[in-house]
């Protein structure tokens, strides 16, 4: 009773131990991020203060030079040459990055951009929709470049009743510069994005693809959010520099600080968790070892049974000799439990067993059924005597086609009904049981118009069962016709090889290929696509009678769209055929239809 007493109370303070350690580890980190998402909210305030500052200045300096007598009499000869030549001087004295001119009508009159000039389209394009709008100060992208832009009307005469002559536009570029700027005045890292476009900043261009992938999610969110960087851990958020339109993305300044200087902090903690944790370990396992004797053994003895269970030995006895009486309860337990397991597990096998049959006769109905009816009808239209004689041979043809299907149909049941029995094996040149089977295939209707062709050569021998391999062979060119009946040439060639260890016949077909719901599973009974009738065991009896005579059957797409299904023999489990290294050396190389 004591050591039942002794394990709870031992979990309880291990667990309790472990628990004030984890808390006392996520207060730290919780402090940490907190103490970053107050310098995060500090440097958008300090943004905030010097956008408003810059953009005031920008404002007074377009007004300054929006009523310049001089501005006003360029643009009152409505020449956009002249406007652009005489312009020019204003641009330098603003020493802005952008410097733009519209006439009254909003139609670009003059343009100026540092690095480089933009087409007029582009330009009159992105800045009239905003002059459209009456904004005195927006944010536009050009050229892959975040603008600051400050609009001043230019009027001639009293600004409230003289006439407009056009608009004054002065624009500061949003790049490197002033992200750093700002990331010195902020003291983190910044960046400016347009929707989820990386438009300048201070963080490495290694980090720009990674942080494009979280840019949405932040944006999207007023709160700061913790991302991982190259496997350092920040806290960003983002501010909106102007409300963006619907489907319009929006210009944002995002602002990062790392967890690099808390993380040192973190890491302290986590040594302290570690050597506590490693103390509290230490002393519960030498209070474990006081009392394993009364306890460990009786686990370790259910653990066997556990693990014969496991292993399909449902016979496996349980001898718990001493130990709690809880133990022992568990025991007798287990006892009770294995017992319904294998009688539950009995059902399960003869369910399935069931099952299989029955899904196995409901094709075989489906399908016999199928033939019957079509053999029925057409032996009543030949009964009529009116009936021509083309036609009654067509009829002919038809039931003699379902004939064929359901002889094939009750062959393929008894070679699956016989997988696993001995093989009745002789040896047989390789090349004469694919002619063989092409031969037979040539008859089924579904090798009409295919081209069947044969590349094998003679002296290639094996020690085979040619009745059952015949047929796995048969069923896997019936296979490749009715694929190749899907293309415009259909075509299937056979191909014979092999090297020291191993025999390969491949059948190559032009058709459209096995469709990837059924590759997994095409080797499965009653795997069907694609056809109108089948059982689905064409395929399955084929790798059966690969694998018994110790081989297998693989399956290729090429590039250039064959599908190939190689059978695949090995050599070195048959006796050496009686003249394998020596005959002729002739390929056989047939082509018909």
């Amino acid at each position: 009773m004591r050591t039942t007493l002794l394990v709870p109370l031992l979990i309880v303070f291990l667990g309790w131990t472990l628990l004030s350690i984890l808390i006392l580890r996520i207060i730290v980190e919780q402090q940490t991020r907190n103490e970053l998402a107050s310098d995060l909210s500090h440097s958008i305030s300090t943004y905030q203060n010097l956008q408003r500052q810059h953009h005031g200045l920008m404002l007074r300096q377009a007004a300054l030079i929006a009523d310049l007598p001089t501005i006003k009499a360029l643009m009152t000869s409505n020449d956009r040459h002249t406007i652009q030549d005489g312009s020019a001087g204003f641009w330098h004295t603003s020493d802005s990055d952008l410097f733009a001119l519209f006439d009254a009508n909003l139609n670009l009159s003059a343009a100026y951009r540092r690095g480089g000039a933009l087409p007029d389209a582009t330009l009159e394009q992105a800045l009239s929709d905003h002059l459209k709008s009456g904004e005195d100060h927006f944010y536009v992208v050009l050229g892959g470049i975040l603008y600051e832009i400050a609009v001043q009307p230019i009027i001639f005469g009293d600004h409230t009743s003289g006439t407009l002559l056009g608009y004054l536009l002065v624009g500061y570029a949003l790049d490197s510069q002033v992200a750093r700027q700002v990331s010195e005045a902020a003291a983190a890292e910044v960046l400016f994005s347009n929707g989820n476009t990386y438009l300048a900043g201070t963080l490495s261009p290694a980090l720009h693809d990674q942080l494009i992938a979280d840019l949405p999610h932040i944006q999207s969110t007023g709160n700061a959010q913790t991302i991982r960087l190259d496997g350092q851990r920040y806290l960003a958020t983002a501010l909106p520099l102007e409300p963006g339109a619907p489907g319009v993305p929006a210009p944002h300044l995002v602002v990062l600080k790392s967890f690099q200087q808390g993380q040192a902090l973190i890491r302290r903690v986590n040594r302290w968790v570690a050597t506590l944790s490693i103390l509290v370990v230490c002393a519960g396992m030498i209070i474990l070892l006081s009392v394993s004797r009364s306890i460990t053994r009786p686990i370790n003895s259910l653990m066997h049974g556990v693990r014969a269970m496991t292993g399909g030995d449902y016979t496996y006895s349980l001898e718990v000799k001493g130990g709690a009486e809880e133990i022992r309860e568990l025991s007798r337990s287990f006892d009770r439990m294995r017992a319904q397991l294998d009688q539950s597990r009995k059902e399960l096998v003869q369910s399935e067993r069931l099952a299989t049959i029955g899904r196995m006769a409901s094709s075989i109905s489906h399908d016999l059924r199928h033939h019957l009816s079509a053999m029925y009808a057409n032996a009543e239209f030949m009964c009529n005597p009116a009936l021509p004689q083309t036609e009654r041979e067509e009829l002919l043809t038809e039931v003699r086609t379902a004939v064929h299907d359901m002889t094939d149909l009750l062959e393929s049941l008894l070679l699956f009904s016989q997988t696993g029995k001995a093989l009745q094996c002789v040896t047989e040149t390789m090349s004469t049981v694919l002619k063989r089977s092409i031969n037979t295939i040539r008859s089924h209707p579904a090798a009409h118009n295919v081209s069947l062709s044969l590349d094998a050569p003679s002296n290639i021998q094996g020690y085979v069962d040619t009745r059952k391999l015949g047929r796995a062979i048969y069923n896997l060119l019936l296979n490749a016709c009715e694929a190749a009946q899907r293309s415009p040439s259909p075509a299937v060639h056979v191909q014979l090889t092999q090297d020291e260890n191993m025999i390969y016949i491949r059948i190559i077909d032009n058709g459209p290929g096995v469709s990837e719901s059924v590759r997994k599973t095409m080797f499965l009974p009653f795997v069907s696509e694609g056809k109108q009738s089948g059982t689905g065991l064409g395929l399955t009896l084929a790798e059966h009678i690969a694998s018994e005579h110790g081989g297998a059957i693989a399956f290729e797409r090429t590039d250039d769209h064959l599908t190939i299904f190689s059978l695949v023999l090995p050599r070195n489990t048959w006796p050496d055929p009686p003249g394998s290294q020596e005959g002729s050396n002739e390929d056989i190389s047939k082509v018909t239809q």
